[in-house]
């Protein structure tokens, strides 16, 4: 009999509290049974920050609440890569940031951010090309960028996930997948982002051949959702600071039902790429947006968190995906009683 999947629960936490409170972020993590979260903005006392700017007090505070909570990062939710390609004004508000710059400063950043928090993988993007025009004109100057980073990752240890997201160099399935094919390079691994992909009006069935041409080099998924809205008209360009229409996983046009039962069967080609890469196997990353979407984040609320998490379970029960959430067997090992 087949060894049923199990993958690794995670999500960005600071969707899941009002104050972005690091005690909070972790209280409603731990109370929904969760093990591992993704960090992206967090207040420690000091004002909420965007993980790439904590001091060394504050990694050393946020390393001991960790202990306390019994929770553990899975990836750096960094904005690497988010920065513009080329140094042209274009009517976006997008940072533009020379590269060599950029690898000795934030990338270098995120990788020290990484290993002070004990984790192998952090999550990137690929580059705004200049805003009208074809983002796909620029995948090998994209590519040629994103190898410099990765090989700066690979060289301490860590993964580069690079997540499929509107308006970037890769947008879409196809191009995603001439990025992992041009950098060639084993540190390099995609995150599948079914929201990412319907917010551009993307049907099902098209999302699903995103995911398929994505698969050959998928790492981890983002779990969100999106209900199309037919009375919008696509213009190549998505307002991200406008989206309202995110749904649980199991309500929205990304098709995850189908899109499961097949990562369900060949989950053990991915968990051993993961696992060799030094990760603890393949995360499932809740970014819902439940209450709230834009170009740096979202917010869903511990409610929001809840439901979105349920949501989650119910399908991966459905479809056959094993996972583990706090139980008090755990709770009893855990304190030593």
């Amino acid at each position: 009999m087949r060894k049923r999947p199990e993958v690794l629960l995670s999500g960005f936490a600071d969707e899941a509290a009002y104050s972005r409170s690091a005690a909070e972020q972790l209280g409603v993590f731990a109370a929904l049974g969760l093990h591992y979260y993704s960090l992206r903005f967090i207040d420690l006392g000091g004002g909420l920050k965007n993980v790439m700017q904590l001091t060394d007090e504050e990694i050393d505070q946020l390393r001991e609440l960790h202990k306390q909570y019994g929770i553990q990062v899975s990836s750096i939710g960094s904005p690497i890569g988010k920065v513009k390609l080329r140094d042209v004004e274009d009517g976006s508000s997008n940072r533009y940031v020379p590269f060599d710059e950029y690898l000795e400063t934030e990338v270098a950043r995120a990788i020290e951010l990484a290993q002070k928090f004990g984790t192998k993988l952090i999550r990137g993007f690929s580059f705004y090309p200049p805003r009208g025009q074809d983002p796909n004109a620029f995948v090998d100057e994209a590519a040629e960028k994103l190898r410099a980073i990765v090989e700066r990752c690979a060289a301490q240890g860590i993964v580069y996930g690079l997540e499929v997201e509107a308006n970037l160099v890769g947008h879409d399935g196809p191009s995603m997948a001439e990025l992992y094919r041009k950098v060639n390079h084993p540190n390099l691994v995609l995150i599948f982002d079914g929201g990412n992909l319907s917010t551009q009006n993307r049907p099902t069935e098209l999302v699903f051949q995103d995911y398929l041409a994505m698969k050959p080099g998928l790492g981890w998924m983002h779990i969100k959702d999106y209900r199309i809205d037919p009375s919008l008209e696509w213009h190549g360009h998505v307002d991200e600071e406008r989206l309202k229409n995110f749904v649980p996983v199991n309500e929205g046009d990304s098709g995850h039902e189908r899109i499961l039962r097949d990562f369900r069967d060949s989950f053990a080609e991915v968990e051993q790429r993961m696992k060799s890469l030094g990760a603890p196997g393949v995360f499932l990353e809740l970014e819902p947006h439940l209450r709230a979407g834009g170009q740096f984040g979202g917010f869903s609320g511990p409610d929001g968190m809840g439901i979105a998490l349920r949501a989650l379970c119910h399908l991966l029960d459905y479809v056959g995906i094993g996972y583990q959430l706090r139980d008090f067997d755990w709770l009893r090992e855990s304190r030593g009683f």
